[in-house]
C-alpha cells in the first residue's frame, strides 16, 4: 500500500436533532456504509422530539395510524411493536383508539418518546458497527467549504469538518399575517398547549386564528381543560381538515412512484393534464370516479363548513375508495410527480388547490370531528370564515373583521394557529441558510427553502448538485412536495443515506486505485 489512507472514515454532520434527524440516523444504521463519524448539532431542550412532539396535553394527537409513523424505511410495524412493548410494560391504560374506526391516534408526546427511543437505538447500532457518534448541544451558525467537505461552525466557536452535512432544521414558527406579535393577549406560538393555555380564564372569549389541525388542537384542548367561554375558529376560508375514514386496503396500479421515476430516468416532463389522466385511470381501475374528488375539492371554499363537517363525519364508513385513493396516492407518488411538472403548473396548483389538497390528505380523527360538532351544537364554538383583518381593540382584546357587511367579532384572547410559511425558514436556521447562500453553498427556491435534487435530496446551486450537502424536511419544501409527513421524511432519509453510502464506497474505490498505481 502507498501513503494514501485506505482506512479513512466518512464524517457526517447532522444539523438539527428532531424527527428528521432520527429518521436519518435510523437509515444510516440500516445501510452498509463503512463506519465513520456522525455529529448531531441540536441546541433545543427537546432533543429528538423537535417542536411538534414535545411533552404536551393528551388532546394533542398524531393524525396518522401507527403503521404510518415508523421511522424505518420498509418496516411499517416498528412503531406498532414499540407501542405494544410500552403497553406491556405499563400495564392497563388508555390505548387512544378512535371509537369510530378503532385506529389508535396516540398523543404526540407518546410519539416523541418513541423518537427518543429510536434515536438512542440508532446511535447504539451505529456504535456497535464501529461508528463514533457525538451530540453537540450548540446551533450551527455558519458553513464554509473545506476541500472535499465543509466546516460547520457553531454559535460558540466550535468548528467541525465533515464530508457530508445534512440539514434537518425543521419547520419555522407560525406565521403572523396580522402583525399581532407583542400585543397583550396574543399567543403567538401555541405549542406546547399545556403551557400556552394555562393562563386563560375559563370564562374568556377565545379566538383561534387558523382552522387547520393546529386550530383543532387548540379548541379541543381548551374544551378538555374545562373552558366555558365562547370560542371562535377564525380563518380566511373556513376549510377544516377532512375527517379520516375507516382504513381499507388498496394498492396503487397506475399512479405509482415507479411510473414517474421511470419517466424521470428518461428525462421526461409531464403536464398537469397527463397527471390528471393517470389519476383518472387509477380511479377507473378501482371503479371510482375522479369527478367525485374534484367536486369535493371545489366544495371546500364554496359552502357551509359546519354542514361539510357533518357530511364528512357521516361518511367515515363510506364504501367509496375515492378519498382513500387520493390520500394514499398524493403522499406516496406526489414527490415523484412534482419535479416532472412545468414550473408554471406547480404555481397554478399551489395557488388554486394547495389548501384543499392538504386538508384532504391530512385528515383529522373522527373523534376530533365529533367533539368539534358537539361544541358547535352546544353554541360554545363558532366557525368564522372570510377572515379579512384582526386588530387589537380599545380597552383590550381583539376585533376580527370578515368579508361583507356583517358585525365584527370580538375576542378577549387570541391564539395563533396559523401554519408556518413555507417561504420562511426557522428563525434559528435563517442565519445559517443566509451564510450558505452567501458562500454559494445553497440557492434559495422561490417557493421557499433551498433548491434540492429529487433523487438524492442534494443541494443544487447553479444547476449543479453538491455531493457534500443535503436537506431533509421543510427546507426542501420549495423543490419537493409533501416534505413534512413522516412517511415522506423516511423515504427521503433512505435516499440520503444511500447517496452517502454510494459516495463513501466510490471514494474508497478511488483511494484503492490510487494506492495500486503508486505501488505499481
Amino acid at each position: 500500500m502507498g501513503s494514501s489512507d485506505m482506512s479513512r472514515t466518512v464524517d457526517i454532520g447532522v444539523v438539527g436533532g428532531g424527527a428528521s434527524a432520527v429518521c436519518l440516523l435510523d437509515a444510516l444504521a440500516e445501510t452498509d456504509t463503512p463506519p465513520g463519524n456522525v455529529t448531531v448539532f441540536e441546541p433545543s431542550r427537546h432533543l429528538w422530539r423537535g417542536r411538534p412532539y414535545q411533552p404536551d396535553l393528551e388532546t394533542v394527537r398524531v393524525n396518522i395510524a401507527p403503521e404510518g409513523m415508523s421511522v424505518r424505511f420498509g418496516d411499517h410495524t416498528l412503531f406498532q411493536r414499540w407501542l405494544a412493548e410500552r403497553d406491556a410494560a405499563a400495564g392497563a391504560g388508555r390505548d387512544f383508539a378512535d371509537p369510530f374506526i378503532g385506529t389508535r391516534f396516540v398523543p404526540r408526546a407518546v410519539f416523541g418518546s418513541y423518537l427518543e427511543h429510536s434515536a438512542h437505538e440508532a446511535l447504539r447500532r451505529l456504535e456497535q458497527r464501529g461508528w463514533r457518534t457525538e451530540v453537540v448541544r450548540e446551533r450551527v451558525a455558519r458553513m464554509t467549504p473545506a476541500g472535499g467537505g465543509v466546516v460547520l461552525g457553531t454559535e460558540h466557536g466550535r468548528r467541525v469538518r465533515v464530508d457530508h452535512a445534512v440539514l434537518c432544521v425543521g419547520r419555522g414558527l407560525p406565521g403572523d399575517p396580522y402583525s399581532l406579535t407583542g400585543s397583550a393577549g396574543f399567543i403567538a406560538d401555541p405549542y406546547p398547549l399545556m403551557h400556552s393555555l394555562a393562563g386563560i380564564d375559563p370564562q374568556q372569549r377565545v379566538g383561534v386564528v387558523g382552522s387547520g389541525l393546529t386550530g383543532v388542537d387548540v379548541v379541543l384542548s381548551l374544551a378538555a381543560r374545562g373552558h366555558r367561554g365562547r370560542m371562535l375558529l377564525l380563518s380566511r376560508t373556513g376549510v377544516l381538515p377532512l375527517v379520516r375514514q375507516r382504513p381499507l386496503p388498496y394498492t396503487l396500479r397506475h399512479f405509482t412512484p415507479q411510473r414517474f421515476r421511470e419517466a424521470a430516468a428518461r428525462g421526461e416532463t409531464v403536464t398537469l393534464e397527463e397527471v390528471v389522466a393517470t389519476m383518472r385511470a387509477e380511479f377507473a381501475a378501482a371503479g371510482e370516479d375522479l369527478g367525485s374528488v374534484s367536486a369535493e375539492i371545489a366544495a371546500f371554499t364554496d359552502g357551509d363548513p359546519v354542514r361539510r363537517l357533518r357530511r364528512h363525519l357521516a361518511e367515515v364508513d363510506s364504501p367509496s375508495q375515492a378519498l382513500r385513493i387520493l390520500q394514499h396516492a398524493v403522499p406516496a407518488t406526489g414527490p415523484d410527480v412534482w419535479p416532472r411538472l412545468p414550473e408554471h403548473e406547480k404555481d397554478q396548483l399551489l395557488r388554486a388547490h394547495h389548501r384543499a389538497v392538504m386538508s384532504l390528505c391530512c385528515p383529522m380523527p373522527p373523534a376530533s370531528a365529533a367533539a368539534l360538532l358537539g361544541l358547535i351544537d352546544s353554541g360554545q364554538l363558532e366557525i368564522v370564515p372570510g377572515l379579512r383583518h384582526i386588530e387589537p381593540a380599545a380597552g383590550g382584546g381583539f376585533t376580527a373583521r370578515t368579508d361583507g357587511d356583517g358585525p365584527a367579532h370580538r375576542a378577549d384572547i387570541l391564539v395563533n394557529a396559523v401554519n408556518s410559511s413555507p417561504r420562511l425558514q426557522s428563525p434559528s436556521a435563517e442565519p445559517l441558510v443566509a451564510a450558505m447562500v452567501g458562500a454559494h453553498l445553497a440557492e434559495r427556491h422561490p417557493r421557499g427553502g433551498v433548491r434540492v435534487e429529487r433523487a438524492t435530496s442534494r443541494l443544487v446551486v447553479n444547476g449543479m448538485t453538491d455531493r457534500r450537502l443535503y436537506a431533509l424536511g421543510d427546507l426542501a419544501s420549495g423543490s419537493l412536495f409533501f416534505t413534512f409527513g413522516l412517511p415522506s421524511i423516511v423515504d427521503r432519509a433512505y435516499d440520503i443515506a444511500g447517496a452517502i453510502r454510494d459516495d463513501a464506497v466510490q471514494a474508497a474505490s478511488c483511494r484503492f486505485e490510487d494506492d495500486a498505481l503508486q505501488d505499481a
